[in-house]
């Protein structure tokens, strides 16, 4: 067990083992309902990048509830990659889809490439007894196309699972027309968030005020439609 210890906390080690460690403990935390931040953000964005990747955000999130799950299933999807112009990508941007950071909750992917590339350092130096040599931080740089290639294989066959899922993990369901209750107090562009219960399973949204006008905290609101980019829905006041 001292050897052990003492192999994944060598100096060549180190750096991957203290990612691995707080990878575990962000996804522990992620399963345990996640950690709640109460924001009040005023973000405006846009911005036309010379490198082919656009963005283009409006975001304000006011007594939000955003948690450790928002950014584990945090997609970046293609695309945003490729940008609005469709202009030839660039060398990073092919490298984020074919390695699946693209297409796949990007912590999902961060993390198995962490995992992989940990796993196969620390196996190697401990195989070669180069743990606590410099030839050992060779290895650890080696290690990277190696893991990144096991990393695409490893996470290829979950596509097909992610894409059957919306931005929280769930089930898709058509949200259009139902009802449910603000976690927020917004108004105009502010963004917010609201949780809509189906099937006694809640789900939390982000969500705008259709008109502008001002929905408070706990106050019943009615789904009329997506944005254009699949980030947040457009909502109104509901009086039963």
């Amino acid at each position: 067990m001292d050897n052990f210890l003492n192999i994944i906390f060598s100096p060549v080690n180190l750096v991957l083992t203290l990612l691995m460690l707080l990878l575990v403990i962000y996804w522990i935390f992620t399963m345990i309902s996640g950690i709640d931040f109460d924001l009040d953000v005023d973000v405006d964005i846009d911005a036309d990048i010379d490198t082919d990747f656009e963005i283009d955000t409006d975001t304000s999130i006011e007594g939000g509830n955003l948690d450790f799950e928002d950014i584990a299933n945090t997609e970046i999807n293609k695309e945003d990659v490729i940008g609005k112009k469709r202009k030839p990508l660039k060398w990073w941007q092919i490298l984020l889809i074919y390695f699946n950071f693209v297409g796949l909750p990007f912590m999902f992917t961060f993390s198995a490439w962490i995992f992989i590339w940990w796993l196969c350092t620390t196996i190697t130096t401990t195989i070669t007894h180069t743990y606590d040599h410099s030839m050992g931080y060779v290895i650890f740089l080696a290690g990277i196309v190696p893991s990144l290639l096991l990393t695409k294989f490893f996470t290829t066959p979950f596509k097909s699972f992610f894409k059957n899922l919306n931005q929280d993990g769930d089930e898709a369901y058509d949200l259009i027309g139902r009802t449910g209750i603000s976690q927020s107090t917004i108004a105009e562009s502010k963004l917010g968030t609201a949780e809509i219960v189906i099937d006694k399973n809640p789900i939390t949204i982000y969500i705008k005020s259709l008109h502008g006008e001002q929905i408070n905290y706990k106050e019943k609101i009615l789904i009329i439609k997506q944005s254009e980019d699949h980030n947040h829905y457009f909502v109104q006041s509901y009086n039963d």
